[in-house]
């Protein structure tokens, strides 16, 4: 078996580099943070104890309904008379509507029915709708239902008829709904006041006999892009605690030997919630204090391509800790950057760029930048194209260079490796024809990476695109021209990769040949198309991304060819010195 050339080794090393990357991040998302078992110490403490010793940095399981119980005997106060009976005599519905969202109410639970954003399409073409209608009527559950630690009293309070004002119709922001229900036992109160942006305040009560109760405020019912591939495994539940986001994936809520059951977040939070790829559901604290959260999951059996599966739906709860009433604002919206920075705590970290994100976040700000002049997010990749490579420019003049010195000692390499063929692998010997090959490098001033340099500088860009792609809502829907609709997606005619793939492999002729070895410059030619079938199914922006930077690349190549005649390929040479001959002919 013949040894790889350096150049060789590092170009496979970086695709193979590459390959796993881009494969981890398709298929895989990063292993979100279970909850941390609850210290065996604290199990064996009395509730109320367990309450007031948790360390609020430290996330942890507790059982279900702990913090309630806590809560309720520290918020106990002297009885007021009971209040008379309060309830709805059918059921209702009544319509908010805004430039930004159209949000169905029910006096029955007074729950919400629908949430539409308006601005936004699903992958149907339809409305975008964050409230899952078939999960919810399957369940009898919907969002802003309240959790009480008593099962019966949140069945009750869940199912009863409320008294909502306006009683039906539609409306408009800015608006107050108030709801009131009363059995003259228990006792509940909500109200809601919508604005003209994407957060709702959020008022809650609970008494019994005059006493308050501690309750949190559910979303429950599914959240999200029904639509979006994947919806079901997009849904995180997440929390942040000083300036840290923590986000738990559907498998991971509720508690570890029953998932059904709610597990409670030690602590409080700046603000906590749940959201799919693009859009979030997240409350916030009124005032100073943090939120807490419990979350659970929901099973359903669903039918996909004619088999039944068992379907996960992750739901949660939140509460201000020793508030009596209960007073929350509500974040439902998109997970645009602009959007979220204009919230009190900001939401920006909802937008995970990952572990690239300090490239990501400038080059998504660049675009923005960019869009603002020419409104069309497919020409502000090819423009933010041209500037990266036109800033990359000196570092490839300077490859090319190396690559030149390479192809110069390269006769010379083959000697020195011909010398050594006839010894194994992990001959001993070996090691003398690295130190010759090593001391031809050092003598010419070649550098054996050198050529491989504008490629890894790339990659990382290559990374931090494919990743803002993904979770970017700007991008969401975004058309460049003709087919291309949607440069968060894949090219539905697969145009734009073969386009690269093609571009990809006139570059690679174009590149001067630094290995003499005929098993490794096949290899070197085939890289094009192995790196095609990398893309192919990628979103459509980070392809044309890659095409724009490979017709880019050979327009610089062609100059540097000019700059540096010495350097063309031997075709090229050969097919000047006939065009030269034929015009003397002539």
């Amino acid at each position: 078996m013949k040894e790889l050339s350096q150049e060789a080794r590092t170009v496979l090393a970086v695709v193979l580099s590459m390959l796993v990357i881009v494969v981890w991040a398709y298929f895989f998302r990063p292993k979100p943070m279970e909850h941390p078992p609850e210290p065996a110490s604290a199990q064996k403490t009395a509730p109320a104890a367990t309450s007031a010793t948790a360390n609020p940095a430290t996330p942890e399981r507790k059982a279900p309904g702990t913090q309630s119980i806590a809560k309720d005997t520290a918020a106990s106060a002297a009885a007021a008379p009971a209040p008379p009976p309060v309830a709805g005599a059918k059921v209702e519905t009544l319509v908010v509507e805004s430039k930004l969202y159209r949000v169905e109410l029910s006096n029955q639970g007074a729950s919400v029915r629908s949430w539409q954003l308006v601005q936004y399409k699903d992958d149907l073409g339809k409305a975008l709708d964050l409230v899952h209608p078939a999960v919810s009527e399957q369940s009898g559950k919907w969002p802003l239902m309240l959790a009480i630690s008593d099962a019966e009293q949140q069945k009750e309070v869940n199912g009863a008829l409320y008294q909502m004002t306006p009683a039906s119709g539609t409306i408009h922001v800015p608006a107050e709904v108030d709801f009131e229900w009363s059995d003259g036992h228990l006792a509940v109160s909500k109200r809601l006041k919508f604005a003209e942006d994407y957060i709702v305040a959020l008022e809650t009560s609970v008494t019994l006999d005059g006493k308050a109760m501690t309750h949190s405020v559910a979303w429950m019912g599914g959240f999200g892009d029904i639509t979006a591939f994947n919806a079901a495994g997009q849904v995180r539940v997440v929390y942040s605690r000083g300036g840290s986001l923590t986000d738990i994936a559907t498998k991971k809520a509720g508690e570890s030997d029953d998932g059904t059951k709610p597990a409670a977040i030690a602590g409080q939070s700046d603000f906590a919630g749940i959201m799919d790829q693009y859009f979030a559901a997240a409350f916030l604290p009124e005032g100073g204090s943090g939120v807490s959260m419990e979350d659970w999951k929901y099973l359903r059996q669903i039918t996909n391509e004619g088999k039944t599966e068992t379907e996960e739906v992750p739901e949660i709860a939140v509460g201000v800790p020793e508030a009596h009433p209960l007073k929350m604002r509500l974040f439902v919206g998109p997970k645009a950057i602009a959007v979220l920075d204009k919230v009190n705590p900001p939401l920006t970290d909802l937008v995970t760029f990952g572990m690239f994100g300090i490239i990501a976040r400038p080059l998504f700000d660049f675009l923005l930048w960019i869009y603002r002049y020419v409104a069309n997010y497919g020409w502000a990749i090819v423009i933010m194209t041209l500037v990266i490579n036109m800033v990359l420019f000196p570092l490839k003049f300077r490859s090319f260079h190396q690559q030149i010195k390479m192809q110069k000692v390269m006769p010379e390499i083959k000697q020195i490796q011909d010398r050594y063929k006839k010894y194994s692998m992990r001959d001993p010997r070996k090691q003398d024809m690295n130190k010759e090959v090593m001391a031809v490098y050092s003598r010419e001033g070649v550098n054996p990476i050198g050529s491989c340099l504008p490629m890894v500088a790339q990659m990382p860009i290559w990374f931090a695109l494919y990743r803002m792609l993904d979770v970017a809502i700007e991008l969401r829907q975004a058309p460049w021209v003709l087919w291309v609709r949607d440069l968060s997606v894949r090219d539905p005619y697969y145009l734009l990769p073969v386009l690269m793939c093609i571009t990809m492999y006139v570059m690679q002729k174009l590149t001067p040949m630094t290995t003499t070895d005929p098993a490794q410059q096949r290899m070197m030619n085939f890289m094009p198309f192995m790196m095609g079938l990398f893309f192919f199914k990628l979103a459509s922006g980070l392809v044309l991304y890659i095409l724009t930077s490979n017709l880019i690349a050979t327009s610089q190549q062609w100059f540097l060819y000019k700059v540096i005649p010495d350097a063309l390929p031997d075709s090229a040479k050969k097919k000047g010195a006939a065009d030269k001959k034929a015009k003397e002919l002539r």
